[in-house]
């Protein structure tokens, strides 16, 4: 922290919403990493209570563990004595940590009045971050003992039509601030860059968008270590091409240099060069070392002042597949100090590793994405007299529910619908819902009645949960392998299931249906009375040889079917569950009158409320209702 700077005091304190910590960690260079983890755990817990709204605590927790961090990262350096970490969340959603050390403590001398400072000042390194962060924030002195605090909005960090987040590339670049005076350069890297690494680490690990970590990269390295970088990504047919082409993002210190220092990069890509600096074309397929190599400097973009400096390009690899390449330039240097130029190849390291991991997110998101759309309908279909109403929210965004859903004509007047929950989620229950869903519509449109699609159905996932077990015995016996322990081979595939068949009529909705193994459906009159439509049966995939049964109810002009999964029937709050003491059936109850989708509507905002924050568990539930 910059101890020339003059003390602020707080004017007022805040009431605290009972969510707060108090942590005591040990004056060594593991204190920061250790204060990030304990900001980060409690802001997870404080979305689990509801008392931080999801969307934005997630970059609320990144700015806090980024201040957090450079507190304790001053106190350790300065003091080197233990720390005490104070936090708490304020009724106003906005987050204040305060930091004391036990160093004697010494108001900071003012360089206006000739007061020389006590150390060697770390060039505000501290100070830029927390109050680029920070809504406010301060150093308290009293006898013995120093406070720095800060207190983060709520409010701070909206997107900024798409690109980075204002705050998350205001934190890079507070982490590189600017050149100091010739020579400083030996000297910070002494004093900040261990620090520097682990804030760059944490900002580059939380993004999942490829996009975002080049931003933070060309912040995080302009102009603190060099005056100009760019970054090239490369997919495979670059690669296989061996054509860099144009760079994917370019930073200079002068945003007025960017555009021409851009199009001078697109016209020399980067690849391996000799000593003398000639590219080496042959070998730009096998360049595979993650740098520096030398790049040659491009003059005629950036003036007669800069005609001359050094520039290096380093090589982004990871798990040993190249992703690109990043270039930084320095002017009026011969040569990158080798302090910097083993710096920026850690920092490369960890930007390719980021670049990495976002890439795999998005492949496994968009064969999530697609497998999903190949498991549930895509749409419901429209029956004569009767009105629907569908919720379906996965509680994971990344890969398969195991929730799913479908409402379809099976011919002769008929239509069925059905609301089933796999156990499990991911690839397992994809195959599970892969099998069900279309050996549903087949046996329905072959004619078979209710109970009997459940009975095959159910013969059908022994079957193939049979199959697969024999399968997988019979790879490991052709291995050599050892038998799989129990519980370590092909899991047996359990579906809870709600069907149904429609048939309207004059006068109304001839419905038959069966639960294996599901929460029962709801049947709602028009006066508020409730009750089950159906009778409790086995989960089908359990008992061989199970006999189902299936029961009839007429629904009349108004009558409405609630079937949910137990992602609604199991949200919890604390110890309590939202159906306990028939508490579905009660909010049900309150709906007489409403249409189905206001029905369905008020049934997901009561679940949602019931918890307090998102829910948990994959959450599916669909309403019929007679006209």
């Amino acid at each position: 922290m910059d101890m020339a700077a003059i003390p602020t005091q707080r004017e007022s304190e805040s009431h605290d919403c009972g969510a707060q910590g108090l942590a005591t960690l040990p004056g060594s260079p593991l204190a920061p990493g250790s204060a990030r983890a304990l900001v980060r755990t409690a802001f997870a817990e404080w979305a689990g209570r509801g008392l931080v709204d999801p969307v934005r605590s997630a970059r609320l927790a990144d700015d806090a563990t980024a201040v957090v961090s450079e507190l304790v990262t001053n106190a350790v350096v300065h003091a080197g004595t233990e720390v005490e970490v104070d936090w708490r969340l304020e009724e106003s959603g906005a987050f204040v940590v305060e930091v004391r050390d036990h160093h004697p403590a010494r108001a900071p001398r003012d360089p206006a009045r000739g007061e020389a400072p006590y150390d060697t000042p770390e060039y505000g390194r501290g100070l830029r971050l927390v109050a680029t962060l920070a809504e406010s924030w301060g150093v308290t002195y009293r006898t013995g003992t120093k406070t720095v605090w800060a207190r983060l909005s709520a409010d701070g960090g909206e997107d900024l039509d798409g690109r980075a987040p204002a705050h998350t590339l205001a934190a890079a670049e507070a982490l590189a601030p600017q050149p100091q005076r010739p020579g400083a350069d030996r000297d910070w890297l002494g004093r900040g860059a261990l620090s520097f690494l682990a804030e760059a680490s944490d900002l580059l690990a939380g993004q999942l968008d490829e996009n975002l970590v080049t931003a933070l990269t060309g912040q995080l390295i302009v102009p603190r270590l060099a005056d100009w970088c760019a970054v090239w990504l490369e997919d495979e047919a670059t690669v296989r091409g061996g054509d860099g082409g144009a760079p994917t993002r370019v930073w200079h210190a002068s945003e007025n240099r960017i555009e021409e220092l851009s199009r001078a990069l697109e016209k020399d890509p980067p690849c391996p060069r000799d000593g003398t600096g000639v590219a080496l074309f042959e070998q730009s397929r096998e360049w595979g070392r993650s740098g520096p190599e030398p790049y040659p400097w491009p003059g005629d973009a950036l003036g007669p002042q800069d005609a001359h400096g050094a520039a290096l390009a380093y090589r982004l690899i990871a798990g040993g597949r190249p992703l690109g390449t990043l270039v930084i330039g320095r002017c009026g240097l011969q040569r990158f100090p080798d302090e910097v130029t083993g710096l920026v190849e850690d920092l490369a390291r960890r930007v390719a590793l980021a670049i990495g991991a976002a890439r795999q997110y998005a492949r496994q998101a968009t064969i999530s994405a697609v497998l999903q759309r190949g498991l549930l309908p895509g749409a419901v279909a429209e029956i004569p007299g009767v009105s629907s109403a569908l919720v379906y929210e996965p509680c994971d965004k990344g890969g398969p529910s195991g929730d799913f859903y479908d409402l379809f004509p099976a011919g002769d007047g008929r239509w069925c619908f059905a609301v089933g929950d796999v156990q499990g989620k991911g690839p397992e229950a994809a195959v599970v819902i892969g099998l069900a869903r279309p050996w549903l519509r087949l046996l329905a449109r072959e004619g078979y009645r209710v109970a009997d699609v459940l009975d095959r159905l159910n013969q059908l996932l022994l079957d193939d949960a049979t199959e697969a077990a024999d399968a997988a015995a019979r790879a490991l016996v052709a291995g050599g392998a050892r038998p799989v322990a129990p519980g370590d081979g092909p899991q047996t595939r359990f579906l809870s299931l709600l069907y149904g068949e429609l048939t309207p009529h004059d006068g109304g909705v001839r419905c038959t249906l069966a639960s294996a193994g599901h929460p029962l459906p709801l049947l709602l009159r028009p006066d508020g009375d409730v009750r089950t439509a159906a009778r409790p049966q086995t989960l089908l995939g359990v008992v061989e040889d199970e006999t189902y049964t299936s029961e009839t109810v007429e629904l009349g002009p108004g009558d409405s079917l609630l079937c949910v999964t137990d992602g609604v029937t199991e949200r919890r709050s604390g110890s309590r569950q939202f159906d306990d003491s028939d508490g579905l059936a009660r909010a049900l109850s309150g709906c007489a009158g409403l249409s189905a989708d206001l029905i369905a509507e008020r049934i997901r905002r009561l679940v949602h409320d019931f918890g307090g924050g998102l829910p948990d568990d994959d959450l599916a539930l669909l309403v019929l209702q007679a006209e």
